[in-house]
């Protein structure tokens, strides 16, 4: 185990989850070594990802503005590696867990599961940027669940999609298609490494070319986090980032900013 000093702190880094057996009560699915997408489905995904989508991501760095001004992300290796962390020990055991179970509970119309996800997202921002980020980018995306509800059919009715968190509010909108979980958290996640990857480039700053780099690492490491998520019972999931939090909260009172987290 390697460690990374931040802020007087040595941190351990940890290599990404293995692979384990699932506890009797952990959400599980099937696994096939090849998924077949319908181009609709495929194309659904791939927009709903894109960091074009009118949602605000490309506004937040969730805390790697801070984490450049402190100097613990100065180039294009702390910043892999930085990214790579945040993906397993915050994105994988917290929100990519909370995102498959919702896909499932609007497949069955649990309306009160989902409440009961949303609220555990909004319970586990620890700081008001984050909180805002997660409230924003929902509405955002609910705004535009709606804009196409109207345009294909104005007398369709309009589901709940206005005030969800913005993992919720995603997956309200993959769930409508056929793509597998598996397939939307895939999706979910490379976009989220798209648009942090921007962050970096843009924060230290960086050169495209380091930032495809990052990107390439990301995809690696994606599949085994989306894997380690999916094994994940409602009981396992956590959000415990305390470095991320400090910074957090830091860069709400940051001189200089270009990201809104």
């Amino acid at each position: 185990m390697t460690t990374i000093t931040r802020m007087g702190t040595t941190m351990p880094t940890r290599p990404p989850p293995k692979a384990s057996a699932p506890s009797p009560t952990a959400r599980t699915e099937t696994m096939v070594t090849t998924t077949t997408l319908t181009d609709d489905a495929l194309l659904s995904l791939i927009w709903l990802a894109s960091p074009a989508l009118p949602v605000g991501g490309f506004s937040y760095s969730e805390g790697l503005e801070a984490a450049v001004e402190g100097g613990h992300v100065t180039d294009e290796t702390t910043a892999s590696e930085w990214l790579a962390q945040q993906l397993h020990l915050t994105l994988a055991r917290a929100d990519l867990g909370v995102i498959a179970q919702a896909v499932d509970a609007f497949r069955v119309n649990d309306i009160a599961q989902v409440r009961e996800l949303d609220q555990w997202i909004l319970q586990t921002r620890e700081t008001s940027e984050l909180r805002a980020q997660t409230e924003q980018m929902g509405r955002s995306l609910g705004e535009w669940m709606r804009t196409l509800d109207a345009s294909n059919s104005p007398q369709a009715p309009q589901e709940p999609n206005a005030n969800w968190t913005y993992p919720i509010a995603f997956a309200l909108a993959a769930s409508r298609g056929a793509a597998s979980t598996r397939a939307i958290l895939l999706a979910f996640t490379f976009g989220w490494a798209e648009n942090m990857m921007q962050s970096a480039i843009k924060s230290i700053p960086l050169g495209q070319s380091s930032g495809q780099r990052i990107l390439a690492r990301l995809a690696r490491e994606i599949p085994a986090a989306v894997d380690h998520a999916l094994q994940l019972s409602a009981d396992a999931r956590q959000a415990f980032s305390p470095m991320l939090a400090i910074l957090s909260a830091q860069h709400e009172t940051q001189y200089s900013r270009l990201f809104r987290s």
